[in-house]
């Protein structure tokens, strides 16, 4: 997703930044969500929060569950904060995410949730693995070493 820093409409809206700790991503994917009027008009006012979310598949279709989109003040019809939403990606994409999540033993983690270059909403969901807590001390471990690196090669050069 490598997008230009000059593009007016693309905007994080809201990062899931401990799904990287808690799960090793194997893979990612771009998918649509099914919102009222008001959500997205409370979305461009940057209030949302997807880090205790997660998507499932249920009755052949996507659902994000438990994500959070603060209520829009000067809405005439108010939604529901943490109601379900409908994620949008076609049928290949679901039954391959299925497959993965009853075979596999794999979890669907929201990851990031954006305005597109269009200025539409999308969530990038991430197909993951449960880290167990030696993994998580191995991928700090590197990441302590890789900065400890950075410095040293900053003050030798």
């Amino acid at each position: 997703m490598a997008q230009t820093k000059s593009d007016p409409n693309y905007k994080i809206i809201a990062e899931n930044r401990r799904a990287r700790f808690d799960y090793a991503i194997e893979d990612d994917l771009e998918c649509g969500i099914m919102l009222t009027g008001s959500e997205v008009k409370s979305l461009r006012e940057n209030s949302a929060n997807v880090a205790e979310s997660y998507a499932a598949v249920e009755e052949s279709e996507l659902w994000l569950v438990n994500s959070y989109i603060a209520p829009y003040t000067r809405a005439m019809f108010p939604h529901e904060e943490r109601r379900r939403r409908k994620l949008l990606v076609s049928k290949k994409d679901l039954s391959r995410l299925w497959n993965e999540t009853q075979r596999k033993g794999m979890t669907l983690v929201p990851l990031v949730m954006y305005f597109n270059h269009k200025g539409i909403v999308k969530l990038k969901i991430g197909i993951a693995r449960g880290k167990k807590n030696h993994d998580k001390r191995e991928t700090e471990a590197k990441r302590d070493w890789n900065r400890q690196k950075q410095r040293l090669l900053k003050q030798g050069g």
